[in-house]
């Protein structure tokens, strides 16, 4: 790993389950941002479209740094795939990088929780750890590996999605098709589907609000997401030997969260304990990474 946060400048886009962020970014901070809602139904070209129409106002050219991160799966060709068909519909089989380059310009295209760790790992709350993972608890959950002080990947682009292992305190279907996965019990999605199941007609953010205001239903059902997470880490640190897990997503970012998974944690024994931090990006964890990749070939 290499490079100084303060080299990273040019243009960056995160496209996840949820939402489309687009920022202009100079010597590592971002200077001026823009957003939309995820449009799942829509096919890829329309997807770039809209990648396109949130960078144009924030000054970019075609030929300037551009970093795209993506949730789903790249393959070695190249290729973008959605890996939760609940999130993404129409994408399978996209030549990304050449649609990219097409309708914006030239960039460099990545899972979005791989662009996340690289972030952390290079910038922000991995530094240090050679063995790193980041799991994003948001929508759905998404992470990113390093293994040996190298982003973990693999020809299918499947390497680092960890939510679609299988989790002990989950028996729904997945948008993956798998069974029992974290992503079924701990999503954004899935904190919603319990939430209704309770009687609560609510989004996973208005959880997290009921939680707050101490309503027992909506602590229960982040207690459910947590365990389901801190089950992962350690299930991550047995078999990589993590040094360190950095916690992103607009779930996994909130306060009573973390404190959540390190009860969890609190409960194995010592050997299978591993330090938890917040991103230091916060949400912009993506976007930075996506950049940083951009900027250095060695990725």
């Amino acid at each position: 790993m290499s490079g100084a946060r303060e080299m990273l400048s040019g243009f960056a886009v995160d496209l996840g389950g949820t939402k489309i962020a687009a920022a202009r970014i100079e010597a590592g901070t971002i200077m001026a941002r823009s957003r939309a809602d995820t449009d799942g139904a829509a096919p890829p070209e329309a997807q770039v479209a809209a990648m396109r129409d949130l960078l144009l106002p924030l000054g970019y050219t075609s030929g300037e740094p551009l970093g795209i991160a993506v949730a789903g799966r790249i393959d070695a060709q190249g290729c973008w795939h959605a890996v939760n068909r609940g999130t993404l519909s129409r994408v399978s089989g996209v030549a990304l990088h050449d649609l990219v380059s097409r309708l914006i310009g030239p960039c460099r295209c990545l899972n979005d929780g791989a662009a996340a760790v690289l972030a952390e790992a290079r910038h922000g709350a991995g530094r240090g750890a050679n063995n790193l993972a980041f799991v994003t608890v948001s929508t759905g959950v998404g992470g990113g590996l390093m293994v040996g002080g190298r982003l973990l990947e693999s020809a299918s682009g499947l390497a680092g999605h960890v939510g679609f292992t299988t989790s002990r305190f989950a028996d729904s279907e997945c948008g993956s098709g798998r069974v029992g996965t974290v992503e079924s019990i701990a999503g954004g999605r899935a904190i919603a589907a319990a939430a209704a199941l309770a009687g609560h007609a609510t989004d996973a953010r208005g959880v997290c609000e009921a939680d707050v205001r101490g309503e027992v239903w909506a602590g229960a059902i982040l207690d459910r997401s947590a365990n389901a997470v801190a089950a992962l880490v350690t299930d991550l640190t047995v078999i990589l030997g993590l040094e360190r897990v950095v916690i992103g997503g607009s779930i996994g970012l909130e306060k009573s969260y973390k404190r959540r998974i390190i009860n969890a944690l609190d409960a194995e024994p010592d050997l299978f304990r591993v330090p938890v931090e917040p991103a230091a990006f916060g949400g912009d964890a993506p976007l930075i990474g996506a950049l940083a990749c951009a900027s250095d070939e060695s990725v």
